[in-house]
């Protein structure tokens, strides 16, 4: 799920526990130049504000996301990381929105005005997907496949909840071959497995690798960019002492050649 932090909660300060880790912040030199264009497009100038808290950069770079690929991105929401997919895979590249049919009443607003922004010339890569929850697809095979704080949404009653392994299945059969998928969520405490997806909306970490790699997938890194040791993992991530600052776990999933 995607939500802008309440002005209220930047009027206060955290308490200790919820101070975010130091960002790891990619060094200029080592960002691809189709990288920082895409970051800097004006188009996304209201976007930048959540660039270091979301860390843009160091994500994109994990992802490996270049010029020319195909992305399939779950749970769009508002564009945030969609707009920045467009602009580094090009003209010659497409990014793939899937929004699920079982989150219509929940999406309506975001899916109209994706909808209306994708009409542009300036997303003309980018499509708009309808499609159920469980079995996710795109025209052709792509490169990569995206999702940002929603993976634990699919266990959850107002998805279904779907069969994971054929969700899972169903991912992997899009990718190409040496294909990537990326997952990013709200870690819950290690051993909770799926206790906390419907009540705290996180998961742990543990058991989406187990999951992911269930259907074929081969663990190929994560990032810890996100990580913030002082998160106690006890609180829901809507809460207003944690909104925006979660210990967030990336996690590199790999299609085997």
């Amino acid at each position: 799920m995607r939500f802008t932090l309440l002005v209220a909660m930047l009027l206060s300060p955290l308490p200790v526990w919820a101070v975010p880790a130091e960002p790891q912040a990619a060094a200029p030199g080592n960002v691809p130049g189709y990288v920082a264009k895409a970051i800097a497009d004006p188009a996304r100038a209201s976007d930048t504000k959540d660039d270091a808290r979301r860390q843009m950069t160091a994500v994109m770079l994990f992802s490996g996301v270049k010029p020319g690929d195909s992305v399939l991105e779950l749970d769009p929401g508002a564009g945030y990381w969609t707009r920045v997919f467009s602009g580094i895979v090009g003209a010659k590249g497409h990014v793939y929105t899937v929004w699920p049919n079982e989150t219509a009443k929940y999406s309506a607003k975001g899916f109209a005005q994706w909808t209306k922004l994708a009409a542009t010339p300036h997303y003309g890569n980018v499509s708009l997907l309808k499609q159920p929850a469980q079995t996710p697809t795109a025209p052709t095979k792509v490169d990569v496949v995206f999702t940002s704080q929603n993976y634990h949404d699919y266990h959850d009653p107002f998805m279904g909840p779907v069969d994971i392994a054929k969700f899972d299945k169903a991912i992997y059969d899009v990718l190409k071959p040496g294909g990537v998928f990326l997952v990013i969520d709200h870690a819950a405490a290690a051993g909770t497995g799926l206790a906390d997806t419907n009540t705290l909306h996180r998961i742990d970490p543990a058991t989406v690798k187990q999951e992911v790699e269930a259907a074929g997938f081969v663990f190929d890194g994560e990032s810890t960019a996100l990580h913030n040791p002082n998160d106690p993992h006890t609180k829901n991530v809507f809460d207003q002492s944690i909104r925006g600052h979660t210990d967030q776990f990336i996690y590199r999933f790999r299609k085997p050649k």
